[in-house]
């Protein structure tokens, strides 16, 4: 037995509680973002951190890892060893469980960790050394690459609202807000959504509050849009929001209801 696999796996056991196609939002989200890291890499490995107590996130981001990058694999990882012997089953070729947890219990550096609704139970002032962890597992920035990427999340059950940050081995890059906008009456509506690091900070004075009450203006500025659909409204909210706020996506992104703003304008105040 190696010394990793003798390590007791470092984290909590989790609630579980996971659907089919709950991730979409942010699969297909990397898949256009880190698609090309993954193309380049030599081993792309992905990391399904906590996929629950059943495996649909794991073989959902496989498919759609897939579609971008075809070499990719994805190791779903779990500190709960009934949940691993449960997923085992559905293992075949580029698609793997192992028993684990914050450690990363697999060999080299993965180019991709993705830790949707892990972090929710922990407390916020323990989220900096399990970013700080995980970020170490990464896969570094050399050459043209800018290294492996930890996309951190909370969604809703069904995959409605999930906001995410995205990390590089150099630390926190984005933050991204995504929704099925039919379900959306106001930007702020997100606010229950945010990461562990954000959903706290989310009162005056903060960064994030501010972003979500000018989102909320923008939104109300442009209901004459309504008419024409939530999209048509989204995108106009979007482009106002823009001229105050550093928006790092493109029109392309805000269609599927999605828009991405550089952490550092979001960050806690310390």
């Amino acid at each position: 037995m190696t010394a990793r696999t003798a390590t007791r796996p470092v984290g909590a056991v989790t609630r579980g509680t996971t659907n089919p196609n709950r991730l979409r939002r942010m699969d297909r989200w990397i898949a256009a973002t880190h698609g090309a890291e993954l193309r380049r890499a030599s081993d792309p490995v992905a990391i399904d951190l906590g996929y629950g107590a059943a495996p649909w996130t794991a073989v959902e981001l496989l498919a759609r890892l897939r579609a971008a990058a075809p070499r990719a694999r994805v190791v779903g990882v779990e500190i709960e060893p009934a949940r691993v012997a449960a997923a085992r089953p559905y293992e075949r070729e580029g698609l793997a469980f192992r028993h684990g947890g914050f450690e990363i219990p697999v060999p080299g550096r993965p180019v991709l960790i993705r830790a949707a609704n892990v972090l929710r139970q922990y407390d916020e002032d323990e989220v900096a050394a399990v970013w700080e962890r995980l970020r170490a597992r990464l896969a570094p920035a050399a050459g043209g690459s800018r290294g492996g990427l930890l996309v951190e999340g909370t969604c809703d059950e069904i995959g409605r609202r999930h906001v995410w940050v995205a990390l590089g081995p150099e630390g926190p890059r984005t933050v991204t807000f995504a929704t099925r906008l039919g379900s959306l009456d106001r930007p702020s509506d997100l606010a229950e959504r945010l990461p562990k690091a954000l959903i706290h900070r989310n009162v005056p004075g903060e960064p994030v509050h501010a972003f979500l009450r000018d989102f909320d203006r923008a939104w109300a500025a442009a209901a004459p849009y309504a008419s024409y659909g939530a999209r048509q409204r989204w995108l106009r909210a979007v482009r106002d929001l823009a001229a105050d706020w550093p928006v790092t996506d493109s029109p392309a992104r805000w269609r599927q209801g999605e828009v991405t703003v550089a952490w550092a304008a979001l960050a806690p105040r310390t």
